[in-house]
């Protein structure tokens, strides 16, 4: 009996074989946790050195992009003319032909509120020692360079520059002047005047409103030819004009020019991030409509927008 005692030990007890049993799963889970604890990190390094990539190549593609721009493209040309007054000098008195105009200040993507009606972004509202307010926008698409949307850009400057209590005599003079890449009037000329006229007398009627429309595709060796073969140059060692190359040198080579430049590409994608959803959700709501199987309100509920979106969208 002794002997069988000694042979079988305390594992062959019950409580010895619970205890062991007890002790296999723990190393067992101990495993378990180390693999699984590996896999989390694995797991994680590789979504970092994925998330490290991503950006990598994001930041690539900025660069291609930035090489690319030229002062055509409205974004990078009020970024080189947000607070360069040198910058604007040199284009208005060229296309004003004014040669001792002065720039006093310069703003860009100005905000112009209107509480009743439809406001405006003007893309460069400079102002100069006569105290002339020149708002220059620029435009690839022919249709964002419309007459009246030049007019509008006229009014709404005027509405928005002369205090209260002011005599109408004291309105400075304006100027709307459309910087766009191709010859959106048709008749081949560097520079469009658009002034007021009595039709009558053909004598000019002298509000002191004006419009000017440039032709970004006209090229020669006068001042506005050269200037907008640099409007349309991407590269600053190319241009005539050595303060726009060095502005546009600046913001494509030095290193704090170009972190300036990928943080207006960044803020530039999460736009069209934005709007891309938008218009995901404008174009849902509109099947939603065509059904007829859901009430506005519903629709309304589902989509996120307001009632009044929707009932906009359900009138055309």
């Amino acid at each position: 009996m002794g002997a069988q005692r000694q042979k079988s030990g305390v594992g062959s007890s019950p409580a010895g074989g619970f205890c062991s049993r007890i002790c296999c799963r723990i190393r067992q889970k101990s495993r378990l946790e180390r693999y699984i604890s590996l896999w989390y990190n694995q797991k994680e390094r590789v979504t970092l050195v994925t998330t490290a990539e991503w950006m990598d190549k994001k930041h690539q593609e900025d660069l291609q992009r930035l090489r690319g721009f030229r002062l055509l493209d409205d974004d990078f040309m009020t970024k080189c003319f947000e607070g360069d007054t040198a910058c604007i000098q040199l284009v208005l008195r060229i296309i004003l032909e004014i040669p001792d105009l002065e720039v006093t200040d310069v703003r860009t993507q100005v905000f112009v509120e209107n509480l009743l009606n439809r406001s405006v972004r003007l893309d460069v509202l400079a102002t100069d020692s006569a105290g002339r307010k020149i708002n220059v926008e620029i435009q690839r698409e022919d249709k964002g360079a419309g007459r009246r949307r030049a007019r509008y850009n006229s009014s709404m400057m005027d509405a928005n520059i002369l205090p209260k209590g002011d005599d109408f005599d004291s309105l400075p003079e304006t100027y709307v002047v459309f910087i766009t890449e191709r010859d959106v009037l048709g008749r081949g000329k560097a520079v469009y005047h658009i002034d007021r006229y009595i039709s009558d007398t053909g004598e000019p009627f002298e509000d002191g409103a004006h419009i000017l429309y440039v032709n970004g595709a006209y090229r020669d060796e006068t001042p506005i030819g050269k200037l907008m073969h640099d409007f349309s140059c991407t590269d600053p060692a190319k241009m005539h004009y050595g303060v726009l190359a060095d502005r546009v040198r600046f913001f494509k080579e030095s290193k704090e020019g170009v972190q300036t430049m990928c943080k207006v590409l960044e803020e530039m994608r999460k736009v069209e991030r934005d709007e891309g959803f938008k218009e995901g959700v404008t174009a849902t709501v509109l099947r939603m409509l065509e059904t007829g199987k859901y009430a506005l309100d519903e629709i309304a509920q589902i989509s996120g927008l307001s009632l009044d979106e929707v009932k906009k969208l359900q009138t055309g």
